[in-house]
């Protein structure tokens, strides 16, 4: 089973938002506000081979296969529990952690675990005269889907600046800034961006009409 690169897809995929530039982001936005209630994407298992499929870490013959023969045993069900909690507790994380806050030793602990028991595996890839490594992860129960979500939760933790990840200032998703000028305040453009700035219009003209009239 592979892991390619974090995918950059524009907004929605297969009914999947993408707009975290990060896995691990991706992964905490599959439960976004709409209508001013929290929807959970990831209601059943074949819903989260989809969501894996869209981001690029199945291909839709491995989902498929996978889906037939686990979706309706109780180790399917306990895998999606088990990753909804691991998405819960993540959140949490990430909120405190984009306002300063340092990770806790049991988020640490349980990551680590985590990765020791569902760990990513490395390959050389070589295609004619190019030769790389990639991450992968073998798939043999549905709790191996665990494996790549730990791993870029850790990477996210580790590597990326705190500053530039960010909940958007118009809805609850998250998203690491990766702009030059590190001035991204909403998720995306289409969802919140025209949005807060036909607000800020629609503002403006009010202002500017109460100023005509007195």
């Amino acid at each position: 089973m592979r892991h390619t690169k974090p995918v950059h897809h524009v907004d929605w995929k297969d009914g999947f938002l993408f707009v975290g530039n990060h896995l691990a982001l991706d992964f905490l936005n599959t439960r976004p506000v709409q209508n001013s209630e929290p929807a959970e994407l990831l209601p059943d298992f074949a819903a989260l081979l989809r969501w894996f499929q869209a981001a690029g870490l199945l291909k839709s013959q491995e989902a498929s296969t996978f889906r037939r023969r686990w979706e309706r045993s109780d180790l399917a069900a306990r895998a999606l529990r088990a990753i909804q909690d691991l998405r819960e507790n993540l959140r949490q994380e990430v909120v405190a952690w984009e306002a300063g806050s340092q990770i806790q030793q049991r988020t640490e602990e349980k990551l680590n675990r985590l990765m020791a028991h569902y760990p990513m595996r490395t390959r050389l890839k070589v295609t004619g005269e190019n030769s790389a490594t990639e991450l992968w992860f073998e798939l043999g129960q549905p709790e191996d889907l665990l494996a790549p979500l730990a791993h870029s939760a850790a990477v996210l933790f580790a590597t990326a600046d705190r500053t530039r990840v960010r909940q958007c200032g118009s809805c609850v998703l998250h998203f690491l800034d990766t702009s030059k000028k590190s001035t991204r305040r909403w998720c995306s453009m289409r969802l919140c961006g025209n949005r807060l700035k036909v607000a800020a219009y629609a503002a403006r003209r009010r202002v500017n009409s109460s100023r005509n009239e007195s």
